[in-house]
């Protein structure tokens, strides 16, 4: 009985540990080699990518970020905002990515988790 019940933890304890890999595995593209509705059709139908590309100021600078459909991709206490990247055929091709919400209260914005 005490072994059927150490195997059985296991089994859900193995099961748990391939869900959470799945959960965190995100794919990544160069957005310089997409077309902009590629770009957009990889986020919708992944829900969330990394978009890596290289800096146009500086060439040395690798800039990348994790862009998302909605704000279900979005950590908690996050929301989705609009972002731009370069593509293939667009210097600016709209997608979202997820920030801290600001807050404008008398006057001043106040930031939120920072």
């Amino acid at each position: 009985m005490r072994i059927s019940r150490l195997i059985g933890l296991a089994i859900v304890g193995a099961g748990c540990l391939v869900a959470a890999g799945q959960a965190h595995a995100i794919s990544r593209y160069d957005p310089t080699r997409m077309s902009c509705g590629a770009i957009q059709d990889r986020v919708a139908r992944e829900g969330a990518v990394i978009l890596r590309y290289t800096s146009k100021r500086n060439p040395n600078l690798p800039i990348y970020d994790r862009y998302v459909l909605n704000n279900r991709f979005c950590p908690a206490g996050q929301v989705r905002e609009r972002a731009y990247v370069p593509s293939a055929d667009a210097s600016s091709c709209p997608v979202y990515k997820c920030v801290q919400p600001e807050f404008e209260r008398r006057g001043r914005i106040w930031r939120f988790g920072h």
